[in-house]
């Protein structure tokens, strides 16, 4: 029973400090999920993890944008998959659960092809532990 109960205790310690650590992110920041805005240099300088968000990650006006989870070719070549799979809300939420490269269009008119609107990322497995604090030394 006690072994029952420390492992159960073991899980919830690895577990939730990872999923208290998840990073929620804003696609665009204060310009959200918009046309004519480079999406590659947003996504250069961050790191994400299974776990993240991308929290209200695509926030647009509904009806002016929507959001399609693709794969890599439709991607490159904007091909817009069937419309009952876009994400429309204009505030939608995506929690990573796999590591892997991942890919967003907009499927809205030529957004996509003529106006860039579209979004590639990598992400990582879970992520690293924070270091341990220096020792304190009391003298």
């Amino acid at each position: 029973m006690a072994s029952t109960q420390f492992v159960a205790l073991a899980i919830v310690a690895v577990v939730l400090p990872t999923v208290a650590m998840a990073t929620q992110y804003i696609v665009g920041d204060e310009q959200g999920w918009t046309i004519n805005y480079d999406y590659e240099v947003w996504a250069k300088g961050k790191t994400f993890y299974v776990g993240d968000q991308i929290a209200s990650i695509f926030k647009y006006i509904p009806g002016n944008h929507n959001v399609f989870k693709v794969n890599e070719t439709a991607f490159e070549d904007c091909i817009k998959p069937p419309p009952n799979e876009a994400l429309t809300s204009g505030n939608d939420t995506i929690t990573f659960v796999v590591p892997g490269n991942k890919w967003y269009i907009c499927g809205v008119s030529d957004h996509c092809a003529d106006y860039g609107q579209k979004l590639a990322i990598t992400v990582n497995d879970f992520m690293p532990p924070a270091p341990a604090p220096s020792p304190i030394s009391w003298q």
